[in-house]
């Protein structure tokens, strides 16, 4: 017989093996060839099924073992080690479940975490959007131009200049370099005579004044209420170009660009600025 043979079990009484032994190539026990009664249960049936079917097998390995010549050899059945092989194989099975779901569990948490994470990013760009909105509401209301006064302009005092004398007075501080001085004096000529001639060209030399200590928004007021009307003056052009200049300062580059394409339009001979306006395009990134 060549290889392992086929175990049986040991409950097999030994005088099966004599017998089959004694019976030589002869047919199955009469009993095997009896039908099954049929008041015998279908578990008997089965049973007995299972017997016949070990009985076969024992002739077999018994006449192989005859004619070969070698030893029978009887070995217990392996059920109890394959019952322990597949109670090894559900034991890793339910361990690597367990890290599954271990697994699970951990991303499950990070994914929350991220999202609360996310939900708390959120929030905090929603509140610097809204800061910077209103920053940029209150830059744009700090540019537009104070409103005209009511009633006709102010008469000076008796004892007071002129407004001729007024801005006079105001222009010769800023050509001695008393910026801070002629500041004053153009805001106040400004304030005393809103409807004046002069007005406009005092608040072009008034936001050169600002210009000069660094108040952008207050001196983009200024030539914005300068340039209202777009006076046919020579000092009109420079403060276009010095408005689009302190835009781009505020960090308003699309409104300086717009202020430099009114330029040509309202002003087509101002040929002594286009240099410096070409030089505030460049600095706006105007197309």
């Amino acid at each position: 017989m060549t290889g392992r043979s086929r175990a049986f079990p040991a409950s097999v009484p030994a005088v099966l093996l004599g017998l089959a032994l004694a019976a030589g190539p002869v047919a199955l026990p009469a009993f095997a060839q009896v039908p099954i009664d049929e008041s015998i249960s279908k578990r008997d049936a089965r049973r007995l099924d299972n017997m016949e079917k070990v009985v076969r097998e024992m002739r077999d390995i018994v006449f192989k073992g005859r004619d070969t010549g070698k030893p029978v050899v009887v070995e217990p059945a392996d059920t109890d080690a394959r019952m322990a092989e597949f109670t090894n194989r559900i034991s890793d099975l339910e361990q690597s479940l367990t890290r599954i779901n271990g697994s699970l569990e951990t991303a499950t948490h990070d994914l929350d975490q991220a999202r609360k994470d996310n939900a708390a990013l959120s929030a905090q760009v929603k509140a610097l959007t809204d800061r910077l909105t209103a920053l940029e509401q209150r830059q744009e209301a700090a540019a537009q131009p104070p409103p005209p006064a009511a009633g006709p302009t102010a008469a000076p005092a008796a004892d007071g200049p002129t407004p001729t004398e007024a801005f006079a007075h105001a222009r010769q501080l800023m050509l001695a370099g008393n910026y801070d001085g002629a500041e004053g004096a153009f805001r106040d000529y400004v304030q005393a005579y809103p409807d004046a001639p002069k007005t406009p060209e005092a608040r072009y030399w008034w936001g050169k004044t600002l210009s000069v200590r660094g108040a952008h928004a207050e001196a983009a007021t200024a030539y914005i209420g300068a340039i209202r009307g777009w006076p046919q003056t020579t000092w009109a052009p420079d403060a276009v170009v010095e408005l689009a200049r302190e835009l781009v300062a505020l960090k308003k580059p699309s409104d300086a660009c717009q202020a430099l394409a009114e330029l040509p339009k309202h002003y087509p001979k101002a040929t002594s600025v286009k240099a410096r306006a070409g030089q505030v395009a460049a600095q706006a990134k105007c197309s």
